[in-house]
């Protein structure tokens, strides 16, 4: 079972609920076998921006920022590690790419939630691999493919 934990620091009148986030998560998580504990941070920019700073060196506030949890030899925990989910960028970007909010926020979350089990998007390799899967899960999910030009409303 999937447990996660929803720390909301900025709220916005269409962010997703815990069900919906819930879902998500569980979707994406289908083919892993091992039970799971997600926090889930909800962060208005200058937080993200902080964090995207300090932790990857770069400037402004990204959609979301992935922490994988890095446990000692020997210490097991159902922690997969942190989501942190600016939801001003979220919505902006929805905006901007003309995708439905929900749909982009499930998008954002599958997105996290493979960097945590360890997929990554550095070479066109990698990218692809995990690209087609972020595309599988949300088909799951009845959503379009995030990457193609233009999504049906």
């Amino acid at each position: 079972m999937n447990q996660i934990e929803i720390q909301t620091v900025f709220e916005s009148a269409d962010q997703p609920d815990q069900q919906q986030i819930q879902l998500w998560i569980d979707t994406a998580l289908d083919d892993y076998e091992q039970d799971t504990e997600i926090v889930v941070r909800i962060v208005d920019e200058q937080e993200s921006a902080e964090l995207n700073e300090q932790y990857r060196h770069k400037s402004g506030p990204t959609n979301i920022l992935s922490f994988p949890v890095d446990l000692p030899e020997g210490i097991e925990l159902d922690l997969l590690g942190d989501l942190v989910i600016c939801a001003p960028v979220v919505e902006k970007e929805a905006l901007e790419q003309d995708k439905l909010l929900a749909h982009h926020w499930a998008h954002i979350i599958v997105h996290g939630v493979l960097h945590l089990l360890g997929y990554d998007h550095i070479d066109d390799d990698e990218a692809e691999l995990m690209e087609n899967k972020e595309i599988a899960i949300l088909n799951k999910l009845h959503i379009n493919n995030p990457y193609t030009e233009v999504n049906d409303k």
